[in-house]
């Protein structure tokens, strides 16, 4: 059997996406974005936990993120996890864990820069290089019309 290695992540970034091109001037961005858990402790009152995620995009997206995304926008991010390791100006070993991102949604609503006005619709989207297509989709959500003859 084969392994999993997929994230999938909802946040909001923390600065706007640093966008730097290779030697074969291939966009690469990178976001930093934070997730937010809400609980309450055993005194009854609410505490806040934040994550922070370090994703990387590539080409197409890479440069959707530059035009579209700035610091508090919200995103919904989906990738692997990948480790790489390189060397510091000191020549120390270092490791950076990051996400891929090989698919990127924004979430807020048009013009609405770092506010979430729209319902969560997502606005556009990249899979893996490819163009933002438009996904306001509406999903009707009554079944009593689905036919009952389904074959398991």
């Amino acid at each position: 059997m084969s392994s999993l290695n997929k994230a999938m992540i909802i946040g909001n970034l923390g600065q706007d996406p640093e966008v730097r091109y290779t030697q074969a001037n291939t966009a690469v961005a990178t976001l930093n974005i934070a997730t937010s858990e809400r609980y309450k402790d055993s005194n009854g009152e609410y505490q806040e936990n934040t994550e922070w995620h370090r994703v990387v995009a590539w080409g197409r997206t890479a440069e959707i993120c530059q035009q579209y995304l700035t610091k508090g926008s919200k995103v919904y991010i989906e990738g692997p996890i990948q480790t790489r390791q390189w060397e510091d100006k000191d020549g120390q070993k270092r490791y950076t864990t990051e996400i891929k991102a090989l698919r990127m949604v924004m979430l807020d609503s048009k013009g609405g820069g770092g506010s979430s006005q729209g319902g969560g619709q997502p606005q556009n989207q990249s899979q893996g290089g490819g163009k933002p297509m438009n996904s306001n989709v509406e999903l009707d959500s009554n079944f009593d019309d689905m036919d009952d003859d389904l074959p398991f």
